[in-house]
């Protein structure tokens, strides 16, 4: 996957959002959970790639 580091951030930060939206809103623990996942994937992304 060949995606710029703005892309990733953007990404990231989306992700970090939607997170953050879930657990404010009490949102069931399998929901928290794949998003928590989903912004991890994203993390190790960024990582591997060397930014």
């Amino acid at each position: 996957m060949n995606v710029s580091k703005n892309e990733l951030i953007e990404k990231i930060e989306s992700a970090r959002k939607l997170l953050n939206a879930s657990i404010d809103k009490g949102e069931d623990y399998e929901e928290i959970y794949r998003r928590s996942v989903e912004l991890d994937g994203l993390i190790e992304q960024y990582i591997a790639a060397g930014f």
